[in-house]
């Protein structure tokens, strides 16, 4: 049993229902099907072990999706910002592969190991080959290999495999629950979990998945308006731009039920700022990772709004929660000793269940004896089960002695009238071992002095807590999918790249 059987479920509901929608074309979940039985066939007669896509969001990411699945070999998506060396050194990794191209980006995989074939011509042959029987596929076999990020270290093959996903997408999605005309409007890259995440479960409800290829501000909006659109996912970076656009106006998407986050930590201002913007949507953080075969806690619409709308200190950091985990989801925070820690205690956050993978490519699984998975996010959950995230442990600042959080100094740094945005690292220093450096992106107009802003956080946490060096830069390098790249800024600021203003 692979996840090809999501398909056949949605295709035996609906099959003259729309499936996907890019710009002006459709394809019927029957249309649909019957591509991945061709593509499928192709790639069945390639003798190959992998298949590597490199392109945009659209047609030939489902298919190749469901197509691998039906020839029996793992599916990759790659990231096509990376440096044509980056590309060449993951696709290396990976066993026989057929790399599929969008014609934008066949001079950055030429010359690497495996096939390569561009979409036109992939297309080309599905259309003309005799379609064979799918492969028998083990539900333990791998269906998805995903290259982490690699904000803090070299990217790593995550192996999630048809069991976990399937079991991902079950667990949480009701079968054929989609109106007929609800419709997702998907943004998010492909090579991300969430890009693989909402193919499977869009599909597997009955819902439109209406493709974005790449990111705009202004088309997501028309789009959202244009296609009625009754639910999307975007990253903060993302909502932050969507936000900023409409300049503290209301979207005006009248269709829009539903508006996903993730990926990422989501700035409280910006959020506050979008729950204006979308005052009948209902709000969703969706937290999870590449290992978790996607999301594996929810912040719902009424928690949002419920915590927007109070007085309550501990209901109103709600805004800040992750929520409580899906069903099927085992968590517990754990010491640096390992031993679990009671409600509003700091610790790390390990998760269980049946769609948890903790697999990478090469080197196994991470998976402790009785199958818990470590995150490395720092967190804790407050007496209602909430789960709050405060950061990574690759994050956490030394400073004499004291594990210091960036979260927290970021927390406060956020809500100074003139920073628009912000990142806590920790840099080498002869006499502390790490001093605490704030990355500012600042607001329009006139450039604060650093004392300023250090003493804004002076005056709300310990004086341990105060940034040693304040730093100005115009943006902050992040991911597609608006993951700060730290170990970018922490370079930037050593090698005197950027502004850095000391104590």
């Amino acid at each position: 049993m692979s996840i090809s059987l999501l398909l056949e479920m949605a295709v035996s509901g609906n099959p003259d229902r729309v499936a996907i929608v890019v710009d002006d074309t459709t394809l019927t979940y029957q249309q649909f099907a019957d591509r991945v039985s061709a593509a499928g066939s192709v790639i069945s007669q390639a003798d190959v072990e992998t298949v590597v896509y490199l392109g945009g969001s659209g047609f030939e990411l489902p298919i190749l999706v469901f197509a691998s699945a039906y020839a029996g070999v793992p599916f990759t998506p790659v990231n096509y910002r990376l440096s044509t060396e980056q590309i060449h050194e993951l696709i290396g990794r990976l066993p026989k592969p057929l790399v599929v191209a969008e014609s934008a980006y066949l001079d950055a995989v030429s010359g690497s190991a495996g096939r390569i074939i561009s979409v036109d011509e992939f297309r080309a042959r599905s259309e003309a080959v005799d379609i064979v029987e799918p492969a028998t596929v083990d539900p333990d076999a791998p269906a998805i290999v995903l290259f982490t990020s690699g904000t803090t270290s070299a990217p790593k093959g995550v192996v999630l495999r048809h069991s976990h996903l399937l079991s991902y997408v079950m667990g949480t999605v009701e079968f054929a629950s989609a109106d007929e005309f609800d419709g997702a409007l998907v943004s998010v890259p492909p090579y991300h979990v969430a890009g693989m995440g909402t193919i499977l479960t869009n599909l597997y409800a009955g819902r439109r998945i209406i493709y974005l290829p790449h990111f705009d501000v202004r088309r997501w909006l028309e789009l959202a308006r244009s296609t009625g659109a009754t639910s999307a996912m975007v990253v903060p970076t993302m909502l932050d731009m969507i936000v900023d656009h409409l300049g503290g106006a209301e979207a005006e998407v009248s269709t829009l039920k539903s508006l996903s986050y993730g990926g990422a930590r989501m700035p409280l201002p910006t959020l506050e700022a979008a729950l204006r913007a979308f005052p009948g949507v209902g709000f969703v953080n969706a937290y999870g990772l590449t290992e978790t075969s996607s999301t594996i806690a929810l912040l719902g619409p009424d928690d949002h709004r419920e915590a927007l709308a109070s007085d309550d200190p501990a209901v109103r950091a709600r805004l800040g929660s992750i929520g409580r985990p899906v069903p099927g989801i085992e968590v517990v925070i754990r010491d640096a000793d390992g031993t679990p820690v009671g409600a509003g205690e700091h610790g790390e956050l390990w998760v269980r269940g049946p769609q948890v993978s903790g697999e990478y490519m090469g080197s196994g699984s991470v998976l402790d004896s009785e199958g818990w998975f470590p995150t490395k996010d720092l967190a804790y959950q407050d007496a209602d089960g909430f789960l709050f995230v405060i950061g990574r442990n690759d994050d956490t600042i030394i400073r004499g002695g004291e594990n210091i959080a960036p979260a927290e100094i970021e927390d406060v740094l956020v809500h100074h009238p003139k920073v628009r945005s912000v990142v806590v690292v920790g840099i080498p220093d002869d006499r502390w071992g790490q001093a605490i450096a704030a990355t500012v992106v600042l607001e329009p107009g006139d450039v604060p002095d650093p004392e300023e802003l250090r003493q804004y956080v002076r005056a709300r946490l310990r004086g341990s807590r105060t940034p040693d060096r304040i730093v100005y830069r115009s943006d902050l390098p992040t991911t597609a999918t608006g993951k700060i790249l730290r170990r970018n800024i922490i370079k930037d600021i050593i090698d005197n790249t950027v502004t850095a203003v000391s104590a």
